[in-house]
């Protein structure tokens, strides 16, 4: 039992020219090149792909970490003729996607409303009004509420609209007005039905850069659509989408399949996206396969070392060297040289990251000069499965000795 200790005493040196007579030393160097050369290809396409999720988020008005974006039916020449407003089936669908956090349609008003400001602004015109969940408002002043009775009516009024009618103001010889000053305009509103008109005093609450339209409070909405329009259910034209990212790629593929339009400009960055991960998802398969072959070239490597030192092999055990010991001596040896190809690899693609943000995006504060620390566990991973898989393919040779 002394004497077995002392031979697994012994170090790796001893024992490795009696490996060495079968080592084929074309066949490692360009193992270890292969598989240095995947690793550093794999960090960089995950790296490059943080980088993408970071730099491609659409600049939209969010609110407590969600994106809203508008959709409507597409009109082609086909079905132009038909109604193309949202069925109950279609919001229940819409409601059922995993990637959308909820649903609003927006409704319409089904009876005849206009518009005008009085003498200080000498203008009218018939409007469309339109109401939406309160949840789906980027600006919700506490007056923007109604109950039956009440002769005022709060309006949230478009941003775009009012950059609009500042436009064509002047022209018509009207005043321009900004966003702080609009609630002081006197706005009536008169809604008509069968039986003649009712005039509301409208008062304009808030101004909206994500709705483009002209909202009233859902309840005043729903008993005018019923006490003037004599309707109680109206289907909607257009609804908003409540979701975590409006460029994800499943979202923008289900618009897509179900013809559905949306705002291009809004969702433009998530199209990009969509072929920059194609991209780098390919870049990251062809790396995986060059891992894979690395290994497998190094299997081969260690399978031919092994049986030309076979019977060399042999008699270290009938020494008393163990296979179990030969198996951790040999895996151990290759250890620090995983560990050299990993931090290389890691020390690139920090190095290409830093470059990256520094000259080509300028230090733009989305994009960090560091690796993220997700591309750094991959690595320790690669390490570990490295070390795993010799250890099993070196164990399994030396045992059927």
């Amino acid at each position: 039992m002394q004497e077995k200790a002392t031979y697994r005493a012994i170090s790796y040196k001893t024992i490795a020219p009696y490996l060495q007579a079968g080592e084929n030393r074309n066949s490692k160097f360009i193992s270890y090149a292969g598989l240095g050369l995947g690793v550093l290809l794999l960090l960089c396409c995950l790296q490059m792909f943080v980088n993408i999720n970071h730099l491609l988020k659409e600049k939209s008005i969010r609110k407590d970490g969600f994106d809203f974006i508008s959709v409507t039916k597409s009109i082609t020449n086909e079905n132009m003729g038909s109604d193309n407003r949202f069925t109950e089936a279609d919001v229940a669908e819409l409601k059922s996607q995993s990637f959308i956090t909820d649903v609003s349609p927006l409704i319409s008003n089904q009876f005849r409303a206009k518009a005008s400001a009085g003498s200080v602004i000498p203008f009218s015109t018939d409007l469309f009004l339109e109401s939406v969940k309160d949840d789906f408002l980027d600006t919700l002043p506490a007056s923007f509420s109604w109950k039956e009775g009440q002769l005022e009516v709060p309006i949230i009024f478009s941003a775009d609209f009012l950059e609009m009618y500042n436009v064509f103001a002047p022209a018509q010889g009207l005043p321009q007005i900004s966003a702080s000053s609009i609630s002081s305009v006197n706005i009536v509103l008169e809604c008509y039905s069968l039986f003649g008109v009712q005039k509301f005093q409208g008062r304009i609450v808030a101004v909206s850069d994500r709705i483009n339209s002209i909202l009233v409070p859902e309840s005043f909405l729903t008993w005018a659509n019923k006490n003037y329009g004599n309707v109680t259910k109206v289907p909607a034209a257009r609804v908003y989408l409540k979701t975590i990212d409006a460029n994800n790629p499943e979202l923008l593929k289900f618009i897509e399949e179900k013809n559905y339009h949306v705002n291009k400009d809004r969702t433009k960055f998530g199209r990009v996206k969509q072929i920059l991960q194609a991209v780098v998802s390919g870049l990251a398969g062809f790396a995986i396969l060059v891992i894979l072959l690395a290994m497998l070239l190094f299997s081969f490597y260690l399978r031919l070392m092994i049986e030309k030192s076979k019977t060399n092999l042999q008699l270290l055990v009938t020494l008393g060297f163990s296979p179990g010991w030969l198996t951790k001596t040999v895996t151990r040896t290759r250890i620090p040289v995983y560990i050299a190809i990993i931090l290389f690899a890691l020390a690139i693609t920090a190095i290409l990251q830093f470059l990256f943000q520094y000259y080509v995006f300028n230090n733009r504060p989305e994009l960090s000069p560091f690796l993220h620390w997700g591309v750094v566990v991959v690595g320790i991973l690669l390490l570990a499965l490295c070390v795993f898989v010799t250890n099993k393919l070196v164990r399994g040779l030396l045992y059927k000795l």
